[in-house]
């Protein structure tokens, strides 16, 4: 006769052998956190699970896996460690229990209009480090029990497995530490100016060659760029770096955007035939007032002014670089920046998708742009049109000028 007590340990090994299939060590990475997480939720009767890991060249905890949160996954959501509730388990290293939920515990928003009651989490460790968490939440209050925890942990032994073998293969490993490397991995705290940015890479071919920068010039300009090199893999993160470095070079010598992109233009032709290369590059003035802009082949930039619905940029768009000799002179188009302003630069990952032309995704992105804080404003992005899985790269910048309200006004 079986006691209550044998009932619970042999359901308990039966939820320990469900999460620890072998079946699982046969699926690649996206597929095997996917199947982890629909299993802790069953097993678990979570109403969300999701899988953090450790970007191991920004050291912030990165959204990579989610049952019941995709958005979280769809705006590229990142943490610093020690933040929020998936920080404080990376940083204590231990399992953390939120029983009631409330806003001093979590960062993200989306935990609290989902309706998250309880939370708990457990580290997720490779080789003594801590490479992620992985968490459970549910709508209602629970005392998550011993038996949880363990169950939970179980779950991240597997979730480790993943996360190692994501950052495993060379040239991929190669490619993103080299993507990551010319990512700034925080935006330049410029004066008179609020910035935000997304990178997430391709699920096909995990890394290529998007990229996106912000610097001070001299002269008190600030250059502002977004680009795609043509391919995928490591050849395309090499060459993006090089064109990166010689744009940057370029616009120390003229205030021009046009010119700068002309003398890239030569550069890529003779030292990166076949670079087929898109890129918009912006320069805000020292005042903040005005943008001049000029567009090699790159999609025009959304312009969300106050009080207006948000359009494209009213922009020429000259060819491509890298495309052989382009005789016609490149063009600048210089535009008026008003306080509250958003400009809205991207790769075509956001906006291509198959068998559907690329207006509409355009179109979609347009429809849910505002002049608004630009963290905010890429967190929508993201989620109402980024994809779970992209095709391609997509990287996004948003860049805000500020009010009078944003900026205190200087002594």
């Amino acid at each position: 006769m079986n006691t209550p007590g044998a009932i619970r340990d042999q359901q308990r090994l039966r939820h320990l052998e469900t999460i620890t299939d072998t079946a699982l060590s046969r699926l690649n990475v996206a597929d095997l956190l996917d199947e982890l997480l629909k299993r802790v939720r069953t097993v678990l009767s979570a109403d969300t699970a999701a899988v953090l890991l450790v970007d191991p060249y920004t050291r912030q905890l990165v959204a990579t896996a989610s049952k019941g949160l995709e958005e979280e996954v769809r705006q590229a959501f990142r943490l610093e460690i020690g933040r929020g509730f998936a920080g404080r388990v990376a940083q204590t290293r231990q399992p953390v229990i939120i029983a009631d939920v409330t806003p001093a515990d979590v960062v993200n928003p989306l935990l609290l209009s989902k309706g998250i009651r309880s939370l708990l989490g457990v580290p997720i460790f490779a080789a003594g480090d801590v490479i992620g968490v992985l968490h459970i939440g549910t709508l209602h209050p629970r005392s998550f029990t011993t038996d949880d925890i363990a169950l939970l942990e179980h779950a991240a032994d597997r979730a480790s497995a993943a996360g190692q073998i994501r950052f495993r293969k060379p040239e991929q490993t190669a490619a993103l530490a080299l993507q990551r490397s010319l990512l700034p991995p925080q935006l330049a705290d410029i004066h008179g100016l609020q910035m935000a940015a997304r990178y997430v890479p391709g699920h096909t071919f995990g890394i290529g060659g998007d990229w996106y920068d912000v610097f001070r010039l001299p002269s008190g300009w600030v250059g502002m760029v977004i680009g795609d090199v043509s391919g995928h893999g490591l050849a395309s993160a090499v060459v993006m770096g090089r064109i990166r470095s010689a744009l940057r070079a370029y616009a120390l010598n003229t205030e021009d955007p046009a010119q700068a992109l002309t003398l890239l233009d030569r550069k890529i032709q003779h030292f990166e035939a076949g670079a087929l290369t898109t890129a918009l590059y912006a320069m805000i003035s020292p005042d903040r007032q005005s943008v001049r802009i000029s567009s090699a082949g790159h999609l025009r930039p959304v312009i969300a002014l106050p009080d207006r619905p948000a359009a494209l940029l009213d922009l020429p768009v000259d060819a491509p670089l890298g495309v052989g000799r382009f005789r016609s002179p490149r063009r600048a188009t210089t535009i008026e920046l008003p306080a509250g302003a958003l400009l809205l630069s991207y790769t075509d990952g956001l906006v291509e998708r198959r068998h559907q032309i690329i207006d509409v995704g355009i179109k979609d992105l347009i429809d849910v742009v505002t002049p608004d804080n630009p963290e905010a404003v890429c967190a929508t992005v993201m989620s109402r049109l980024g994809p779970d899985q992209p095709l391609d790269d997509i990287a996004v910048l948003a860049i805000r000028r500020q009010t009078a309200i944003d900026t205190p006004i200087p002594e």
